[in-house]
């Protein structure tokens, strides 16, 4: 990681300035900035990518600033759509930084894959047989791998799993699952994973007895699970004239509305995934399989419940933590094919597949700091409609040199209706001096 990212007044920035910044603190070139731009990507690389294409899509890319992460400061690429996610992110991170900011890191690069075996004769036996051979398996896992493993990664270890499917109503089955862990260090993995199992799948077959079908990746990463925690003293979230500890004690208590009530929890952890999303997609990563792997660990208990914890001390210290999968890689896939995402990477600091999940695990957090904090004070709406409401005089019609002035009258008059705004812009536009 490197860059300073504390950056003073960044939002107030032009956008010319704002890269002008990013110039002077990271690693990146003339050119590298010429690639964080929708022209980027070419359509002739796009339909190198994926299928059909017609044409490439654009959103808008942030950078979340203010972070500290380990104690190194970190300037951390943003694709979203929606207003107040990069602010709040930003906003947070400058909240916590005198408090030693984020500490974050993972519990391994670990990726699993299994496949299924229908029809087994004997379940207890193909058990004991795959037990004996497990050696064996391990090793040739390793084979198929030889580059992962000089790089320091491979097989972890192979299990067996007995599974029911019993539906009501339906005629119950028993099935086995022969499960496995691969090491992937900094690639994402579910190419590498996802080719064991087809190669297992005929010596898994042989050891059953029994018909193999799917073979095939979890995107429950529940062994590459990366983590963040924080702690504030109180006096530092005092806002809108109400005092630390109060904020503070609204914080812990939405957390426990969330932990308590699914409801609840869909929407404090859609929070946290504005801000590890955000991440993932400037970094070329599969968002759509953190989420899966986000929302399926949130309800490992039988009930989905908060992926972030928020209690406070006796002592007036709000703590907050966060632990969810992270499955992203550094290596391959779009990184190398986007210019964009290359950048974006390089704009980090280049960080392994490690450091880059417990930074989205940092970013995760902040957000819910963000959302919290304004839940607990003013309330989400009034804080995300002044980000929103650019948007909301564009449709009404401003023109760039207008949207300053509607945006002030109706964040002053907390009426953020398109109505509103093109009646502020009809008087702009037929008083004197307009």
């Amino acid at each position: 990681m490197s860059g300073l990212s504390r950056i003073p007044g960044f939002y107030k920035l032009s956008p010319a300035d704002r890269r002008g910044a990013l110039l002077e603190r990271t690693a990146l070139s003339a050119d590298d900035l010429s690639a964080l731009s929708a022209r980027s990507l070419d359509i002739e690389r796009a339909d190198l990518m994926v299928e059909n294409v017609v044409g490439t899509f654009a959103l808008p890319l942030g950078v979340g600033v203010n972070l500290t992460i380990n104690g190194d400061d970190v300037l951390v690429p943003m694709v979203v759509e929606e207003p107040s996610v990069v602010a709040a992110v930003s906003n947070m991170a400058r909240l916590v930084r005198p408090a030693g900011g984020f500490e974050a890191g993972v519990s391994s690069d670990v990726m699993l894959g299994q496949i299924q075996v229908l029809d087994v004769p004997d379940l207890e036996s193909a058990e004991r047989a795959i037990a004996l051979e497990t050696p064996r398996l391990l090793a040739r896992i390793d084979h198929i791998h030889p580059r992962l493993v000089a790089r320091g990664g491979g097989a972890r270890g192979l299990q067996t799993r007995r599974i029911r499917y019993d539906e009501p109503g339906e005629t119950p089955e028993d099935m086995l699952v022969v499960q496995f862990a691969l090491d992937c260090v900094d690639a994402m993995g579910a190419n590498m994973v996802n080719t064991v199992a087809e190669t297992l799948a005929p010596d898994i077959e042989a050891l059953t007895g029994g018909r193999v079908l799917l073979r095939i990746l979890s995107n429950l990463a529940s062994e590459r699970r990366a983590w963040a925690r924080c702690s504030i003293p109180a006096g530092l979230l005092a806002c809108n004239q109400l005092e630390g500890r109060t904020v503070a004690e609204g914080i812990a208590a939405a957390y426990r509305f969330a932990w308590a009530d699914p409801w609840r929890a869909a929407t404090h952890n859609k929070g946290i995934m504005n801000g590890v999303d955000a991440v993932a997609l400037a970094t070329g990563n599969d968002w759509r399989a953190i989420e899966a792997g986000a929302h399926a660990w949130a309800a490992r208990d039988g009930q989905y419940r908060s992926l972030s914890r928020w209690k406070l001390a006796p002592d007036g210290t709000l703590h907050g933590s966060i632990e969810l999968p992270i499955q992203v890689g550094t290596v391959g896939g779009s990184i190398r094919s986007h210019p964009g995402v290359a950048a974006n990477h390089k704009m980090m600091g280049s960080p392994r597949a490690a450091e880059l999940g417990a930074i989205m695990a940092a970013v995760g957090l902040a957000q819910n700091l963000g959302a919290l904090r304004a839940l607990a004070t003013e309330g989400i709406q009034q804080g995300h409609m002044r980000m929103h409401s650019r948007n909301v005089a564009i449709q009404a019609g401003a023109e760039p040199n207008e949207i300053g002035a509607v945006v002030h009258v109706l964040s002053n008059e907390r009426d953020w209706s398109v109505d509103r705004a093109r009646r502020v812009l009809d008087e702009l536009r037929t008083s004197p001096g307009s």
